[in-house]
């Protein structure tokens, strides 16, 4: 998956040059250990702006300590971007800010539609006696899924939390998402190396969402693998949201959710051909 995103960029690349990247944007050590706490963003020159997940290992106090935005400023987009194939969490992390900012300037650039009102977690619409799967634990949404009558099973990194829990269980084990006709995930899954063992897992599914504000990417390998929603977030007020994370303040106000639906969503190559 990160090579065929990577090529996505690659192509996106090739049909104009990339603006550089103009800063990294972290948020204050005072709001760590909150939600406010979890992403950093990329900027590049044109404002096209790149969120990633910030809590795989230490990635957050490495980058809290070290403060790389001035060694990133005027570095090529493409080349912060191979970091995502890099195995250090924290050059993953920023490589994967820089691929969801190249994406986000692409889908602007050929005037893709962007779906603000379809809520994705909305479509999960739990049945009774449905089994469901869950990437990564939602906490909020067992109750509204359990509670429907439907038969939870998430999928876990951490062991501790494994067990039943009436009505539903926490695994660690990606084979028990088989069977599972939806699956919701967590798109941190694109960044600690497990959506092709995930996505493979789950492969029997009518319906998988991956949903997070990291989910910034362009689709088309996700949706060739079966995937058939993928929400994320865009920053609508760069102004706004960089003023929130210096200091440490909130920052959803700032940007607003979006959906892209598979058989909604008209590829790649269409998306290009308007930009030649």
């Amino acid at each position: 998956m990160t090579a065929e995103l990577l090529a996505l960029v690659d192509r996106a690349a090739a049909l104009g040059p990339l603006p550089a990247v103009s800063a990294l944007h972290l948020p204050t050590p005072a709001v760590e250990g909150t939600r406010d706490g979890e992403f950093c963003a990329v900027e590049l020159e044109d404002g096209s702006l790149g969120l990633s997940y910030l809590l795989l290992g230490d990635t957050l106090k490495v980058l809290l300590a070290s403060r790389p935005g001035a060694e990133l400023a005027g570095m090529p987009a493409r080349e912060l971007a191979g970091w995502y194939a890099d195995p250090d969490p924290v050059r993953r992390t920023l490589g994967f800010a820089a691929v969801n900012a190249i994406s986000q300037r692409f889908l602007e650039a050929a005037g893709y539609p962007v779906d603000w009102t379809t809520d994705s977690i909305g479509l999960l619409d739990p049945q009774p006696g449905e089994r469901i799967g869950m990437v990564g634990l939602f906490r909020g949404l067992v109750e509204r899924i359990v509670g429907k009558g439907a038969h939870l099973t998430v999928l876990e990194l951490k062991p501790e939390l494994a067990g039943d829990f009436g009505g539903w269980r926490v695994t660690t084990d990606p084979a028990a998402l088989a069977g599972c006709a939806k699956v919701l995930s967590t798109t941190t899954i694109l960044l600690n190396d497990t959506v092709d063992s995930v996505l493979a897992a789950c492969a029997g599914a009518r319906w998988v969402a991956l949903v997070g504000p990291g989910g910034g990417c362009l689709p088309d390998p996700l949706f060739a693998r079966g995937v058939t929603v993928l929400g994320g977030s865009a920053i609508v007020d760069r102004e706004g949201f960089v003023a929130a994370m210096t200091r440490g303040e909130p920052w959803g106000p700032f940007a607003r959710k979006y959906c892209i639906v598979a058989d909604r969503y008209p590829g790649f190559e269409a998306l290009a051909a308007r930009q030649e």
